[in-house]
């Protein structure tokens, strides 16, 4: 027996020729449960034999038979009520990762006995169960509908999830029913993650109090959002900060939407609405007077000096900075060393000295720092000849950037084109001469 054993599992894993009918049926009979699973697996085991394994004590050689290919689909039947969770997990797995296969022209009766066992996993107790068959025809084009549909509106969104966000079968009238019939936690952002969603589709997600799902439709680019129901959004969006940047972020807004946004969202993502391609020049130039004045009234909370930009340069701290600044470029020393030294103990030096190097007035070196704008202060380091490493120092110790917000630098160099760094400064008020860089 033992002998037989051994030639039965090599061909197991071997691929060698098919089981012996009357080898197998001495294993399937076997006391120890080792043979009896070394059949339950076989590829090549005769269907009779493994249709009388179905009502095997040993769990795992039920698991064997439910897994295995071969395993003829009046078994399968019976497998599908077994008493152990694994048995049908197995099964599960295989009825889904063959149910696509099953053409039309195949026997009717195989067919629907497939989609029988099918029927009755997908209404299994344990989640588990229902999760294998979802995970494995998510995104199976010949999935069976009334199948997709029942996952689809599964109690578990680890089951309903995965078919919301990728089944191809689910159609905009199914997604809309499941939306506006009080839909599990986690639906709708499942539904707005779809790689396409219709603009009704997004209209009742827009619609809809579930926070969470309205991020995910915006930050899904291809989402069609309609311009009524971005003005909604934009209109209840300054009480959700989340939405603030997938808002300005989205491939396209309405004129209206991005001037109300400009009043409210937060000063780092400011610096992105004015860089939209798809302002017109009106709205483009108010936006930009928006951001402006907004960056003018509110002063930068982190800067342990008070507000500079309420003050007129001459005045306390500031212009015995300038002053210190202007005697050490008239002097030769002020150079990138001088003010990296300076960064971590007085602040006011270097911003001094910034607007020293370059030219600016003390308002516009101010702007840019208030702003928190990564390609702002990279540009006024730019503008001051100094180099790529002491940008980026300048823009996490002065301009207070998270460094994973940072410009860096590409090549070792600045990563950002002459224009485009004189367009960062032009816009916060720095007039620039044609000078080359």
């Amino acid at each position: 027996m033992m002998e037989l054993l051994q030639r039965v599992m090599r061909t197991v894993r071997g691929g060698e020729k098919p089981l012996d009918y009357e080898a197998s049926k001495r294993l399937a009979s076997s006391p120890k449960p080792a043979d009896r699973r070394a059949v339950a697996r076989h590829s090549g085991a005769r269907p009779e034999v493994l249709y009388y394994l179905t009502g095997d004590s040993d769990h795992e050689v039920r698991a064997g038979v439910a897994a295995n290919e071969s395993t003829p689909v009046q078994a399968d039947l019976i497998l599908a009520r077994d008493r152990d969770e694994r048995v049908r997990v197995d099964l599960a797995a295989k009825i889904a990762r063959l149910t696509p296969s099953l053409s039309k022209e195949q026997h009717d009766r195989l067919r629907a006995m497939t989609y029988e066992v099918l029927e009755i996993l997908v209404r299994d107790q344990v989640a588990r169960v229902r999760e294998v068959i979802s995970t494995v025809l998510k995104d199976v084009a010949n999935a069976p509908p009334h199948v997709m549909r029942a996952l689809a509106r599964d109690s578990e969104i680890v089951v309903a999830g995965p078919v919301l966000q990728f089944s191809p079968v689910l159609t905009d009238d199914d997604l809309l029913e499941i939306i506006n019939h009080a839909p599990i936690s986690g639906a709708l952002t499942a539904i707005a993650r779809r790689i396409e969603v219709a603009s009704a589709v997004a209209d009742a997600i827009g619609d809809s109090p579930d926070d969470d799902a309205i991020t995910a439709l915006l930050e899904n680019p291809s989402a069609q959002i309609r311009e009524a129901t971005l003005d909604r959004l934009v209109e209840r969006a300054p009480h959700v900060s989340a939405w603030h940047r997938p808002l300005v972020a989205r491939p396209w807004l309405p004129a209206a939407a991005v001037k109300k946004l400009a009043r409210f969202v937060a000063q780092n993502l400011l610096q992105l609405l004015t860089e939209r391609r798809d302002l017109d020049p009106e709205t483009a130039s108010e936006v930009k007077a928006e951001v402006l004045q907004r960056i003018d009234a509110a002063p930068d909370t982190d800067e342990v000096e008070p507000p500079t930009l309420a003050k007129p340069p001459g005045n306390g701290a500031i212009s015995d900075a300038l002053a210190r600044a202007r005697a050490l470029k008239a002097a030769g020393g002020l150079d990138e060393a001088t003010v990296l030294d300076a960064l971590g103990s007085d602040r006011a030096f270097v911003r001094a000295a910034l607007a020293t190097l370059g030219d600016l007035p003390m308002e516009v070196v101010d702007r840019v720092l208030a702003a928190h704008s990564p390609k702002g202060v990279t540009a006024l380091v730019w503008h001051c000849h100094l180099s790529m490493h002491a940008a980026v120092k300048v823009q996490i110790q002065l301009g207070r950037i998270a460094p994973s917000a940072a410009v860096q630098p590409r090549g070792g160099g600045y990563p950002l084109s002459e224009e485009a760094m004189r367009w960062q400064l032009e816009f916060f008020g720095g007039v620039l001469a044609p000078a080359a860089y």
